[in-house]
This record gives structure tokens, C-alpha cells and sequence, in this order.
């Protein structure tokens, strides 16, 4: 069984895509898939401002998801983090700890040459409860 995630605490997307989909829903827990995340406030769909804002921000956003499933971000068992300047990868680690507990999710960190609206950072994740 797949079902869409959808919550105005997250903004909204903007393309062909859900905020997250959820598989499966037994006695053996499901999974869900939250699309990546940017710096975007759900009500004014502005882009926040610096690496930081951002990033506080987006774990917000992930978060939102999350509660919108039913989960929480202590949920997460994978999450991938895109940055358009790996020189901020310190910064998000210890912003990410803010929102993150032990035990964390698998991770992987990629740097890439741009990300939807001009954002610094995107973060995708990985649920399952």
C-alpha cells in the first residue's frame, strides 16, 4: 500500500512530487520516504537567509513531515544531505545534532553545484516506525 504525506507545516511542493509517501502500514511498522527538504518557510514559501536559517529550517521541515506521518526525525534511518558548499558541512552536522539524537540515521553527504530556489542545503530522509 503507498499513501501521500501532505502537510501546510512543510511547504508545499513545487513539482511532481509528494512531501513524503508512506509504504506499508501492518504489524511490521511502515516506511516512509520524505522528499528533500530546503530552507523554505510553509507560509511565505521565502527562502530563509544564511547557511544556518536554512538549515534550521529544513530540519523544521522534516520534522513537520514526519509528525505528519505520525513519526518523529528519532524515526529517521536514512537521510542524505546535498550542500552547495561542502565548507558548510561542519555547520550542518552541528545544527543536525539540534534535531537529531542517537542513535543517528545512516547518512551520506554530497556536494553539488545548485539546488532548487538558490538554497544551500537540502536533506532527504528516511523513516521507519
Amino acid at each position: 500500500m503507498k499513501s501521500a504525506i501532505q502537510t501546510r507545516d512543510a511547504p508545499e511542493a513545487i513539482g511532481t512530487y509528494s512531501q513524503a509517501v508512506r509504504i506499508g502500514n501492518d504489524a511490521g511498522g511502515s516506511t516512509v520516504y520524505v522528499s528533500g527538504q530546503i530552507g523554505l518557510d510553509p507560509a511565505s514559501m521565502q527562502m530563509a537567509e544564511g547557511i544556518d536559517a536554512q538549515t534550521h529550517r529544513v530540519f523544521r521541515n522534516l520534522a513537520a513531515v514526519a509528525t505528519a506521518a505520525g513519526l518523529g526525525l528519532e524515526h529517521a534511518v536514512r537521510m542524505t544531505v546535498y550542500l552547495t558548499d561542502l565548507a558548510h558541512f561542519a555547520r550542518v552536522n552541528e545544527i543536525m545534532a539540534q534535531y537529531v539524537k542517537e542513535p543517528y540515521p545512516a547518512r551520506a553527504a554530497v556536494g553539488v553545484s545548485g539546488l532548487p530556489r538558490g538554497a544551500l542545503v537540502e536533506v532527504d530522509a528516511i523513516l521507519h516506525g
